[in-house]
């Protein structure tokens, strides 16, 4: 994952502040003049307690939890991303809520876990992934570059890792794990939903049980993937990613959008403040923010509001979370 006026705050927030601010002036005028002020607090009151309200009627993570911690390209801050190695340290060791999934499509047609349209950053390739058939894609090494770029972590097992299909993947932690997958525009990969509902639906993560608890949950950047997923498989959970700056210039009438097709949206973690948490959550939205690798950040996003968020650690988040 990386990566258009006002932030609007909810009608009950702006009624909240101006309750306060006239309670306030009343108690001062009434305190000067003698006169009773019960029913200025008493409107206070029935405010406080329609907030309280409507924060119950906020969704939550369809997994249970408070919050949820995905593992933004699996633990890809102690070992390469998008490998078996990252997967299986923040699936099996840490216990993380999701396995986050960047897809790609090879030459030949196979979906296949990695960031970045080309190879270069992470494997010892150039080019592409499209102009790779698998069999190509398969003889990169995606290991080596995570040991020398990090050698605090660097293991002599990742040499040579190998890059990952989908299928692979839900293989390997079948529906004892959770899936947060991205998508790309259709324009970039013709076919990617398709292929990406039928491989869900060949290890049974398609069924009615797996949808509600939120064994796969779909996000991406790309409004017309999303529209696409909906069209052809209406009960998959869809998030919608929203690139640095972008949520702060959003309407509430394109939030009401986004919220016709999706049942939670991905901000970037700085776009976010306490106000506009609670804008999203009385939108009705689950608010996953990326990717936060700070603890002190966590806390913060976390008395927010939040539901959740990516990060590269997230033995550090489930701590936060524990602490909390």
């Amino acid at each position: 994952m990386k990566h258009s006026n006002k932030i609007l705050i909810s009608s009950i927030a702006i009624l909240a502040l101006s309750g306060i601010g006239s309670a306030t002036i009343t108690e001062a005028s009434s305190n000067a003049l003698g006169v009773n002020n019960q029913n200025e607090n008493t409107s206070v009151q029935t405010v406080n307690e329609n907030n309280k309200s409507d924060q119950q009627n906020w969704i939550h993570n369809l997994t249970g939890e408070k919050f949820t911690t995905i593992a933004h390209r699996g633990a890809s801050g102690y070992a390469p991303e998008h490998t078996f190695h990252s997967y299986d340290k923040s699936h099996n060791a840490i216990g993380a809520s999701y396995i986050e999934i960047d897809l790609q499509m090879t030459k030949d047609g196979h979906l296949v876990a990695m960031h970045d349209e080309t190879v270069d950053r992470t494997t010892n390739g150039t080019g592409r992934v499209d102009q790779y058939t698998l069999k190509e894609l398969k003889q990169l090494d995606a290991g080596s570059k995570f040991n020398e770029q990090n050698p605090q972590y660097a293991n002599s097992n990742y040499k040579g890792a190998k890059v990952p299909t989908l299928d692979e993947i839900l293989e390997r932690y079948g529906t004892d794990a959770n899936y947060y997958i991205e998508t790309k525009s259709p324009d970039v990969y013709p076919g990617m939903e398709e292929k990406l509902l039928d491989t869900l639906n060949k290890h049974q993560l398609l069924n009615e049980q797996s949808l509600k608890k939120g064994h796969v949950m779909v996000q991406s950047f790309s409004q017309e993937s999303l529209l696409k997923m909906k069209d052809l498989n209406s009960n998959v959970p869809l998030i919608r990613l929203l690139d640095k700056g972008e949520l702060p210039n959003m309407s509430q009438q394109d939030l009401n959008y986004i919220k016709q097709y999706a049942i939670g949206v991905g901000p970037e973690y700085t776009d976010l403040t306490k106000q506009n948490v609670a804008n999203l959550k009385d939108t009705g939205f689950l608010v996953h923010p990326f990717t936060v690798n700070e603890v002190a950040d966590m806390e913060r996003l976390n008395d927010y509001g939040i539901d959740g968020l990516f990060t590269n650690y997230p033995d550090l988040y489930k701590q936060v979370i524990n602490e909390q």
